[in-house]
């Protein structure tokens, strides 16, 4: 178990959507276009994520993932809480977000080119 990428992706996944989303607010890019941007940036991390495991297995790839979310979790209640309040779990979006943390990652290995010898 490789523990700087088991806490260090967590991190990294919500440094990056949190910026996006911040930065989406800033310029007021709000309905659907922002939730369609902060799906694709949430589905292209996790999967850098989970491909960077190099695992060929998704078995392999969960743990991490689900650490990923718990990170992810605790995150939230650090530093989206204080403003958001409580109610910030209230909202399904929230935990969409959480579940695609699991479940992404879990599609990397199937996202590798596979190397396939010349034919004789």
């Amino acid at each position: 178990m490789r523990y700087g990428s088991l806490i260090g992706w967590g991190i990294v996944i919500y440094a990056v959507m949190f910026l996006m989303w911040n930065g989406l607010i800033q310029h007021a890019v709000i309905g659907g276009a922002s939730r369609i941007l902060l799906l694709l940036t949430l589905v292209i991390t996790a999967t850098i994520a989970g491909r960077s495991l190099r695992f060929s297995s998704p078995k392999d790839i969960l743990p991490y993932s689900i650490s990923w979310m718990i990170v992810v979790a605790l995150l939230d209640a650090v530093y989206s809480v204080p403003t958001a309040g409580w109610q910030l779990y209230a909202d399904w979006n929230v935990w969409v977000g959480y579940i695609l943390v699991v479940a992404v990652p879990l599609l990397a290995p199937y996202t590798r080119a596979r190397h396939v010898p010349p034919a004789l």
